[in-house]
């Protein structure tokens, strides 16, 4: 039994062989001051009473009770690993930044895939989008590539986050998962109500919809899935040129998907099954890969299309490099808890486009790193910026970890020689004359692409498993609910909406047959005794 163990299961074996040959080292406090003996309390007699100056207890415990940092509120469960980033394809004359300088040019990466609506011990094998995030650690800065598994976002603007996201959450008043809070990550918005259906009022989202309750809605692992940047962004050349940018990670292990049955199955016997799956395979020199390709628009074009996926026809995907895992992390704590990504995290050459949702991102992601890992978060060394020397006018602040940048002035302009702008850095510029108001995005075509998912992308056998999937997801949820997606999947294509409102009509006719079943009582559950 034990020989079949895996690399993740007998980490701590392998660890142990690995220092076969040394002395154990010396166990010490948090200072570093030796420690005689870890079993026992300090106390007066046998005994008596705890001494206040046992500080071995206190350094022990007081580190115990902190040892927990707020959990993510969103992507709270997932696993990570590190490699590198290999440019295979010149696309200099599209983007400037420094991580795409030349062919053959490698650059480090820490990657982290997550489920998105569960907490942190949730199981891997849920239906859920699963972010797919990169930081690339660039000689000009990190850049943080925060995306998906799924080539659009769920909203269109980023007003609607909080309320999107508490629909994932617990009802407040039961702290329980809703049927229609939960039906609501797909269909409904808690602008108005915890339980009217939030994608009815937000309609740009059934090609979200489609494809998570597709197949692609339960990847095996985190190998088998396609990675996108989600957003729209700008890539800027040396001569000031921007353009709009779409990016693509395709997975060289080949897409893979469970069926629902073994998604279950793991739930309950193996609910970290994806983060297992990658640690054994970098473990056994099994590295995963991806291919990175990007999408580019320019502004012109953009004007004409408002499609939310770009078509591979008319904008092809361009090959640009390879990304690698093949390191897992020495402490998941250390580099997978506190790696926290940043969309705003861009070098010269790539730069946020006006999509709302982006630019809500550029402010919420660092934000809540601040109040998660602290003021000095991008210290941390997982997230630092180590390819670069930060010279900067921010100072102090709690976990301050470095020299806080020493003797150098702390304001600017000065005349003391300290760090100065660079006018050939300034972003690319770009008019605005549209008046300031608060305009409503989901107006837009929200059907023709997901009607041509349903019937050109999907063979029948597809088809028919995203209407049982959705129908099963939308038969808890009240009548009312029902009837209003029912009427948005037949907006999308009539046999869609039909399938899934028969597979309701069969749901509800055997729920209504069994609640009209009488009752009968049996006296062993009235007394034991009995």
């Amino acid at each position: 039994m034990a020989d079949s163990r895996d690399k993740a299961t007998d980490q701590m074996k392998t660890w142990k062989e690995n220092r076969a040959r040394q002395r154990p080292d010396t166990l010490t406090t948090g200072a570093g001051h030796p420690i005689g003996d870890k079993l026992n309390l300090q106390t007066a007699g046998l005994r008596g009473p705890l001494l206040v100056q046992d500080v071995v207890f206190t350094d022990e415990m007081a580190h115990f009770d902190r040892e927990r940092i707020p959990e993510r509120v969103v992507h709270a469960k997932g696993g990570g690993a590190f490699g590198y980033f290999e440019v295979t394809h010149d696309i200099t004359r599209f983007c400037k930044a420094k991580v795409f300088e030349h062919v053959g040019k490698t650059t480090p990466i820490a990657v982290r895939f997550s489920t998105v609506a569960g907490e942190s011990g949730s199981a891997d094998t849920v239906r859920d989008p699963r972010g797919f995030a990169v930081k690339f650690y660039s000689e000009e800065g990190n850049w943080d590539l925060t995306g998906n598994n799924t080539p659009i976002f769920f909203i269109r603007d980023s007003m609607l986050f909080p309320s999107f996201v508490h629909s994932q959450k617990r009802n407040p008043q039961t702290h329980m998962k809703d049927p229609d809070m939960v039906v609501s990550l797909y269909f409904c918005s808690c602008i108005l109500s915890l339980i009217i259906s939030f994608f009815f009022f937000c309609p740009e989202r059934p090609v979200q919809v489609s494809f998570l309750f597709s197949d692609r809605g339960l990847p095996d692992g985190f190998r088998h899935m396609n990675g996108y940047g989600s957003h729209t962004f700008k890539l800027v050349n040396a001569d000031g040129e921007p353009l709009y940018c779409k990016f693509h990670f395709k997975t060289d292990q080949g897409i893979k998907n469970l069926s629902v049955e073994e998604a279950d199955r793991l739930a309950s016997t193996n609910p970290d099954y994806a983060i297992g799956d990658l640690f054994n395979a970098i473990a056994n020199g099994n590295f995963p890969s991806w291919t990175f390709f990007i999408q580019v628009m320019t502004f012109e074009q953009a004007e004409r299309n408002i499609e939310i996926v770009w078509s591979h026809k008319e904008y092809p995907l361009i090959p640009v490099g390879k990304l690698v895992l093949n390191r897992n992390p020495v402490n998941y704590f250390a580099e997978v808890e506190q790696l926290a990504f940043d969309p705003s995290n861009m070098p010269p050459g790539i730069e946020a486009s006006p999509d709302k949702m982006l630019q809500g991102r550029l402010f919420s992601y660092p934000d809540t790193h601040r109040h998660r890992l602290g003021a000095n978060y991008l210290q941390i060394p997982v997230n630092c910026p180590f390819r670069t020397r930060v010279a900067n006018y921010q100072r102090d602040g709690p976990m301050c970890m470095f020299d806080n940048q020493g003797g150098a002035p702390n304001y600017y302009p000065n005349s003391f020689s300290a760090p100065e702008d660079q006018p050939r850095f300034v972003e690319s510029k770009f008019k605005v004359s549209p008046d300031v108001g608060r305009y409503n995005s989901a107006d837009e075509d929200n059907f023709t692409q997901v009607r041509t998912f349903y019937t050109d992308v999907l063979n029948e056998e597809e088809r028919q498993r995203l209407c049982q999937n959705m129908a099963g997801a939308l038969k808890g949820a009240q009548l009312f609910i029902q009837k209003r997606m029912v009427e948005n999947l037949k907006a999308v294509h009539a046999d869609y909406g039909n399938r899934v409102q028969t597979l309701l009509n069969q749901n509800n006719a055997v729920e209504k047959k069994v609640s009209r079943s009488p009752v009968r009582w049996n006296p062993v559950f009235l007394h034991p005794s009995l």
